[in-house]
């Protein structure tokens, strides 16, 4: 077996597991889930449609670079979405459908990481788990920056050194943030593409959250935008990751897109023609349709804004919480060990939260997720309401 496989951590969710192992929930109260972050709003109905008058093209064998259409109307979307100039995003040469940001990820980290003994995948801690396991099986080791309040929740950049740039192959975003949903602004991103052309590293920037922001005048800057703004519009070291998943409460699509460099998009394409995970032409077919419709995500924001407003208020009576500036997650603090804290408020109200520690690695005696818990507020309004009151009553009853 590949000897890289026993650098892998549990996955959160599997510690999460045993540590409510053995847990009896309370009699007469119906179980709440805010730990796992997948969208509950419905599925909108004409990609539901689509998919069913086109199982025909089950028949069909799918090519690993996804039909044109599909190709051109992530590229319609993307440049007006990011403001990007006209025609610079081609659908040719610079976008790439995919299945998902997590396949995505896990792939592109195999195709880029040449696996020299200093190999080294720069991540934000805490951290979307397959940024640590792709930079494990592809030989290389992460460098975690942590990402903690007296900083917005985004890493301290000026304070890596030199030389751990100079190591490093990708550097790994994830703006709006997970857990914490922290916007990475222009002025940082504008730093980190010097960088990249200063220490020859890749960009790589996980934008699944980015359609999920409070103020519709206001959507969260994408790396691509950034390049728009400066004039690459090669788009040169960067590359950004998008999906249907959260945008469009399509989890179950596994259907996304990477976007940016060419050069390196090229020669992914390459490994994805050996790696086998084209995307099923009726799932094409309904992705067109999704990237090409707005209201749905409109709606989407509502809902989500609706939950913010009426949840914040009820935990900040007992909790150090505060809206975020983009996504559908809490990051809040807890008033003691947070996984002593998710472990008895699914044993006394049944509601169930992820232990911030479990998203985090501890560096130097600091993990960045100690003493929070994220919250996914992806229930019904009702539910995230019921689970509000319900941490409220238990944080109060132990005081």
């Amino acid at each position: 077996m590949n000897p890289n496989l026993d650098r892998l951590h549990p996955y959160p969710f599997e510690k999460l597991a045993k540590l409510k192992a053995g847990i009896i929930a309370p009699e007469g109260i119906s179980p709440i889930a805010l730990s796992i972050g997948e969208p509950k709003h419905a599925s909108p109905g004409f990609v539901q449609d689509i998919i069913r008058d086109n199982l025909d093209k089950l028949a069909n064998y799918p090519t690993t670079k996804g039909m044109d259409e599909l190709r051109e109307a992530i590229a319609q979307w993307a440049t007006a979405r990011f403001e990007l100039s006209p025609g610079t995003l081609t659908a040719d040469r610079y976008i790439i459908p995919v299945n998902g940001t997590r396949e995505a990820i896990f792939s592109l980290v195999q195709a880029v990481i040449e696996p020299t003994a200093d190999a080294t995948v720069v991540s934000p801690n805490p951290f979307y788990q397959i940024y640590e396991g792709a930079a494990f099986l592809a030989g290389a080791t992460p460098h975690y920056l942590p990402c903690d309040a007296d900083n917005h929740f985004i890493p301290d950049f000026g304070a890596v050194p030199g030389s751990v740039w100079d190591k490093c192959q990708i550097l790994f975003l994830c703006s709006p943030g997970n857990p914490s949903g922290a916007v990475i602004p222009r002025d940082t991103l504008k730093h980190l593409i010097e960088l990249a052309d200063r220490h020859d590293f890749l960009i790589a920037s996980d934008e699944c959250y980015s359609e999920l922001y409070p103020d519709e005048n206001n959507p969260p800057e994408g790396l691509l935008q950034t390049c728009a703004a400066i004039g690459r519009d090669d788009y040169a070291r960067c590359i950004v990751f998008h999906s249907l998943s959260k945008r469009s409460n399509l989890p179950g699509l596994r259907s996304g897109f990477v976007a940016g460099d060419a050069r390196i998009l090229g020669e992914y394409l390459r490994y994805r023609t050996y790696h086998g995970s084209a995307m099923p032409i009726q799932h094409q077919l309904a992705s067109i349709a999704a990237w090409g419709d707005e209201g749905h995500v409109r709606e989407n924001r509502i809902a989500y804004r609706q939950k913010f407003d009426a949840v914040v208020p009820i935990l900040s009576e007992v909790m150090r919480v505060s809206a975020p500036d983009a996504g559908f997650y809490l990051w809040p603090e807890t008033p003691f060990d947070d996984d002593i804290f998710a472990r008895d408020l699914a044993a006394n109200e049944n509601v169930h939260v992820l232990p911030g520690r479990y998203l985090s690695r501890t560096i130097d005696g600091h993990n960045p997720g100690e003493n929070r818990v994220r919250m996914a507020l992806v229930a019904p309004l009702d539910e995230c309401i019921e689970a509000a009151k319900r941490i409220r009553q238990f944080i109060q009853q132990t005081r």
